[in-house]
């Protein structure tokens, strides 16, 4: 995530506004909070919603591997075991999470980029 945020703040950096902006007698720091930071943080903000399933099941595998007692392993024992309720509900809670994630991220997104705004698309 930070790497896609430097490369998308050196994009950024490298438009006219920014040098308007410094012709302008901005201070550095008000440039970059003002004019690039803004847009080039849209990306990292829409990854967010891969955070909150990824705390509760990215590390499955290595929970398995390395016996840890969280979700992982019972996760496997119930794929296992054929226990379709526990199983199911794992499931069901990581696409909930999911789903809470992309609300969030379609939030924040809606909140700090001005151009992106809530309402209905016209049709052409």
């Amino acid at each position: 995530m930070i790497r896609t945020l430097r490369a998308t703040m050196l994009d950024e950096l490298r438009k006219q506004y920014v040098t308007v902006a410094r012709a302008k007698g901005l201070s550095e720091i008000a440039v970059l909070v003002k004019y690039p930071v803004r847009l080039a943080i849209n990306p990292i903000i829409s990854g967010i919603m891969w955070l909150l399933p990824w705390l509760f099941s990215g590390g499955t595998v290595v929970e398995i591997v390395m016996n840890l007692p969280t979700a992982g392993p019972a996760l496997w024992r119930a794929l296992m075991g054929q226990d379709m309720y526990l199983a199911g509900s794992y499931i069901l809670i990581t696409g909930t999470l999911t789903t809470l994630g992309s609300l969030l991220s379609d939030i924040l997104l809606a909140v700090i980029d001005p151009r992106i705004r809530f309402g209905a698309v016209e049709a052409a």
